[in-house]
């Protein structure tokens, strides 16, 4: 007999223990994390049963917040999301994303494959009405006075066209205002150059229908930003194609480690060097805090019927507590449903903007 929730009063993320290069045992160290930060949070286990109940058994704080659901396959990091479209139906990630469909949970938490992940979550939740392409928005540490942007697509799909590029300029702004609190955010669409007769035919096409539908959709669009503003404080959203996204975001993650190695290295080079970081201490970790990927970790997918996070397939326990924090965020917020209405309000101007010819070309 399958075990119900009986969480009341708590908001339920669906989680899948397995998939992440670190194995469950980080996953439910970092739920347990999130847990004992959350008294109003609650989980939905996916995975071997037996394996998982010894592991949440060491936790004393998840007592009576977990319940489990015994998966016996688990989709790896090899598979292609065709073959687990067909054949997925026994794996941790299919059950995950069963339990938000079934309305067991808020939202779900993966560490799995991403192309698996998308494909599924495309399958079992569907696509909102009036979305061509869902797209996965994280969140990039920034000069802005919020502490991060947000950048969309890093990873669902490689290519975008310009009504694709509109549609992630609609999201992405929801996102940011029920996400972030930012009533009219700032959009920037990613190009080599910011000067208007540079880049690609379908960037400039999108940035003549990103422009036209700014003041209906409720944001500012600030034109063509560079690779220089994805971290800055010119925009709030950027918006760019998967491909140019996930390539983006790796070169942070990498740099932000390599500045943290220099760091350190630099720090050790003499004993006065060493007493210099003695006497830098509080001020060298809130710099680790600040470049740490860790807590950003968490891609959102946009554009879908719930709330999906994909959590870095790496993640330690610090990481895939960030990313349930983010699922149980955009949760309380009711970002879902807002998102939903968002979209079927937009999707006339979307239509719109496909009709009309983008004065670009003109």
């Amino acid at each position: 007999m399958t075990e119900q929730p009986t969480h009341a009063g708590r908001i339920t993320i669906s989680v899948d223990a397995m998939g992440g290069d670190s194995g469950p045992a980080a996953v439910v160290a970092g739920i347990a994390k999130s847990a004992d930060k959350n008294p109003d949070i609650a989980f939905i286990l996916h995975g071997p049963e037996a394996m998982l109940r010894k592991l949440v058994a060491k936790r004393r704080v998840l007592n009576g917040r977990v319940v489990f659901r015994d998966c016996p396959d688990v989709v790896t990091m090899e598979d292609k999301p065709s073959q687990v479209v067909r054949h997925g139906k026994q794996t941790s990630m299919w059950s995950t994303l069963e339990s938000v469909r079934q309305g067991e949970a808020h939202g779900a938490v993966s560490c799995g494959n991403t192309g698996a992940l998308m494909a599924l979550s495309m399958m079992r939740l569907r696509k909102l009405p009036g979305v061509n392409r869902p797209a996965i928005a994280i969140l990039w540490p920034s000069r802005n006075s919020q502490g991060f942007n947000v950048m969309l697509d890093v990873g669902a799909d490689v290519r975008a066209d310009a009504k694709d590029l509109l549609q992630y300029a609609l999201m992405g702004a929801s996102y940011a205002r029920n996400g972030m609190a930012l009533e009219r955010p700032r959009i920037g669409l990613l190009n080599v150059g910011t000067e208007e007769h540079k880049g690609r035919a379908e960037l400039k096409e999108a940035h003549g229908m990103i422009s036209d539908f700014a003041d209906q959709a409720s944001f500012d669009f600030v034109g063509f930003v560079e690779g220089s503003d994805i971290p800055g404080d010119k925009a709030d959203v950027i918006i760019t194609d998967g491909f140019t996204g996930n390539v983006a975001i790796k070169t942070g993650e990498g740099t932000a480690s390599l500045i943290g190695d220099l760091l350190r290295e630099a720090f050790k080079y003499s004993p006065l060097s060493r007493l210099a970081s003695i006497l830098a201490i509080t001020s060298l970790q809130r710099l680790k805090k600040r470049i740490d990927p860790r807590r950003v970790n968490g891609g959102v997918f946009l554009g879908l019927n719930g709330t999906v996070v994909k959590s870095h397939g790496g993640a330690d326990s610090t990481g895939v507590s960030a990313a349930v924090k983010l699922a149980f965020t955009l949760a309380e917020s009711g970002f879902a449903e807002k998102l939903a209405a968002r979209v079927a309000s937009t999707a006339e101007l979307a239509q719109d903007a496909a009709d009309t010819p983008s004065k670009a070309g003109e």
